[in-house]
C-alpha cells in the first residue's frame, strides 16, 4: 500500500524512492516467517562479521601495522615541532558538507519537484518554438533514465570535483594525485584484485537467487529494454563507483593516513555504510566489511584503482544476474 502511494506521488520517477522503500518492507527471511524470521535476519550480519574479521586482520595486518607506525613518527614530529595538521578536520568537514547536500539536492525528491519540470518546460517550449535543447528532452519515455542521470552526476561532482577544488583551494601545495590516485604498482598488486573477487562473486551468486535481490537490482528497471539503455545505465553507474572509490578510499584516508594510522580505515566505514542505507539488509550491514577490505587495499598499495575494479565488477555481476534472472538481456540495441 505504501510502495503504491510512494509511486502514485512520484509518477514516472517512482523507481528512486521505490528503490529505498522496497527492502525496508522485507526484513525476514524465505524459510522462517513473521517475526522470529526478521529477528533471525538481524543476527546475520554478526556471523558474517564473526568469519570475515580475522580473515581481513590476517591479510592485512602487516599494512595495519606499517601505517600505524608512520601515524606515530608524524604526530611525534608534529608534536616536537610545536604544529598541528588541521587536514582531518578540513576533510571531516567537507565530508559532512558533500553528504549532506547529496542527500537533499541528490536523489529523486529534489529531481522530481525541480529537475523534472524544468526538463518538461523545456520539452513544452517546442511547440512554441521548435529547435534548441527541448528537441532532445522526452520526459516521459526516458523519465526513469533521467532520474538516474541526476543521480549519478551528482555522485560524481560531489565526490570528485567538489572536495578536489575545495582541497585544492585550501592546501595548495598537496598533490592531489597523493589522494589514491596513483597507478604505481597497480599490476603488481593485481592478485589482491582477483583474490577478492574469487571470494565475493561465489557470495554475489548465492544471494542473488533471493527475491530481495532480484527485486532490487539493476537499479534502472528499463535496462533490459535495449542496448542503449542498458550501456548508458552502466556507464553512469561505473562512473559513480569510481567517484564513490576517489571520494571514501582516497579523498578520506588520503589526509588521515598520517593522522589516525590504520583507525584512518574505519573511520571513514561510517559514513560508508551509512550511505548503504536503503539497500538490502544484508548488503547494508556488512558494506563495514566491503569497507574495511577496500580501504585497507587503498592504503596498501596506496591507490584506488584495485578497490574500484572489485567494486565494478561485483556490480555489473549483481546487474547481470539480476537481468538474466528476469529475462534476459536486450534483443535490440535502440528502444522501441
Amino acid at each position: 500500500m505504501t510502495s503504491d502511494l510512494l509511486a502514485h506521488w512520484l509518477g514516472s520517477d517512482s523507481s528512486l524512492l521505490l528503490m529505498w522503500a522496497g527492502p525496508r518492507s522485507n526484513l525476514g527471511l524465505p524459510w522462517i516467517g513473521g517475526l522470529w524470521g526478521a529477528l533471525a535476519k538481524s543476527l546475520l550480519p554478526v556471523l558474517a562479521f564473526a568469519a570475515v574479521a580475522p580473515l581481513l586482520w590476517w591479510f592485512f595486518r602487516s599494512s595495519w601495522r606499517e601505517i600505524d607506525g608512520e601515524a606515530t613518527e608524524h604526530r611525534v614530529k608534529l608534536r616536537d615541532e610545536g604544529k598541528q595538521d588541521y587536514r582531518p578536520a578540513v576533510m571531516f568537514s567537507i565530508v559532512a558538507l558533500v553528504l549532506t547536500a547529496q542527500e537533499y539536492y541528490g536523489g529523486s525528491r529534489f529531481y522530481s519537484r525541480y529537475v523534472r519540470p524544468w526538463l518538461r518546460s523545456l520539452e513544452a517550449g517546442q511547440h512554441d518554438s521548435p529547435g534548441g535543447l527541448g528537441s532532445y528532452v522526452d520526459v516521459l519515455f526516458w523519465g526513469e533514465l533521467y532520474s538516474y542521470g541526476w543521480w549519478a552526476v551528482t555522485r560524481i561532482l560531489g565526490y570528485t570535483v567538489i572536495p578536489f577544488l575545495a582541497w585544492k583551494l585550501i592546501f595548495r601545495r598537496d598533490s592531489l594525485i597523493d589522494l589514491g590516485l596513483r597507478t604505481r604498482g597497480l599490476l603488481k598488486h593485481a592478485w589482491i584484485y582477483g583474490l577478492c573477487l574469487a571470494v565475493v562473486l561465489p557470495v554475489v551468486f548465492i544471494v542473488s537467487r533471493s527475491d530481495e535481490f532480484a527485486s532490487y537490482y539493476p537499479f534502472y528497471k528499463q535496462c533490459s529494454r535495449s542496448w542503449f539503455d542498458l550501456l548508458v545505465w552502466e556507464a553512469m553507474y561505473i562512473g559513480q563507483f569510481f567517484a564513490l572509490e576517489v571520494f571514501f578510499r582516497g579523498f578520506m584516508l588520503g589526509p588521515l593516513r598520517k593522522s589516525l594510522g590504520s583507525g584512518a580505515i574505519f573511520a571513514m566505514c561510517v559514513p560508508y555504510v551509512m550511505i548503504h542505507y536503503g539497500k538490502p539488509y544484508l548488503e547494508a550491514s556488512t558494506a563495514f566489511l566491503a569497507g574495511v577490505a577496500l580501504g585497507s587495499l587503498a592504503m596498501k598499495t596506496r591507490s584506488i584503482y584495485a578497490g574500484f575494479l572489485v567494486h565494478c565488477t561485483v556490480a555489473l555481476a549483481m546487474d547481470s544476474l539480476a537481468i538474466l534472472a528476469a529475462g534476459g538481456f536486450p534483443t535490440t540495441f535502440w528502444p522501441q
